[in-house]
C-alpha cells in the first residue's frame, strides 16, 4: 500500500508539474482597416442642422500586434484620401472634394497619428491644409470594439477660405428659415474599429 501511495504521489506531482508548464496562448490584438469606419458630422444653417458622411478608404501604417486593444491602437499612423468621402449625395461629395478640400493646400489626403493615454483620453495629430495640429479625443474599448470620438474646429487649420468656398457653392442649401446661409467650423468625428484577434 505504501508503494502504491508513493507511486500515486509521483504521478500526481508529475501531472501537476506538466500542467503548470503549459502556457495559455497569448491573445494579440491588431487593427483591421476594412473593419474601421470614420464618420464625420458637419453643420449648416444657424439652426445647426447636421450633415453626416464617412470616408470609405483609410490607409493605416505602423500597425502592430499587442496584448491589449489600447496598445494596438496607440501610435497608429493613417492616410485618408479626401476623394473617398461619401455623404450619400454625389453632388454634395463633389462640392466637398472640389470646393472645400480643393481650396486647401496639399490636401489630397488627411494624414496623422493616434496617441492614446490610459484614462480614455488622448489626441490625434492631423495634417490638413498644410498644417499639423493636435486635437483631443476620448475613446472606449470593449473587447474587440474600439470607439474614438472628437470635435474639431476647422479654424485651427486655417480653413476659413475652404469654408467660405463651400458655403458659396452651397449658399441656398445652407440657408435656414432666417434667410442666413451658414457653414459651421465645428465637425464631429466618430471612429469605430473592430480589432482582429490573432
Amino acid at each position: 500500500m505504501k508503494k502504491l501511495a508513493v507511486i500515486l504521489s509521483i504521478i500526481t506531482i508529475t501531472v501537476l508539474s506538466c500542467k503548470q508548464k503549459e502556457k495559455t496562448p497569448e491573445i494579440k490584438y491588431s487593427i483591421e482597416p476594412k473593419a474601421t469606419t470614420i464618420k464625420w458630422t458637419a453643420f449648416k444653417t444657424t439652426e445647426k442642422i447636421p450633415v453626416s458622411g464617412v470616408f470609405k478608404t483609410v490607409n493605416i501604417t505602423n500597425t502592430k500586434k499587442a496584448t491589449n486593444a489600447n496598445d494596438a491602437l496607440d501610435g497608429l499612423e493613417f492616410s485618408i484620401p479626401v476623394n473617398s468621402i461619401d455623404s450619400k449625395n454625389e453632388g454634395r461629395d463633389a462640392k466637398l472634394i472640389n470646393s472645400f478640400f480643393g481650396s486647401m493646400k496639399d490636401t489630397k489626403n488627411l494624414t496623422g497619428k493616434i496617441n492614446l493615454e490610459k484614462n480614455g483620453k488622448g489626441n490625434v495629430s492631423l495634417k490638413m491644409n498644410g498644417i499639423s495640429k493636435n486635437f483631443p479625443i476620448s475613446y472606449t474599448v470593449s473587447g474587440q470594439l474600439a470607439q474614438i470620438e472628437a470635435t474639431i474646429d476647422l479654424e485651427n487649420w486655417q480653413a476659413k477660405l475652404a469654408i467660405d468656398a463651400l458655403n458659396k457653392v452651397c449658399f441656398d442649401k445652407h440657408k435656414g428659415a432666417d434667410g442666413i446661409s451658414k457653414t459651421w467650423n465645428e465637425v464631429k468625428i466618430n471612429i469605430t474599429s473592430y480589432l482582429k484577434v490573432n
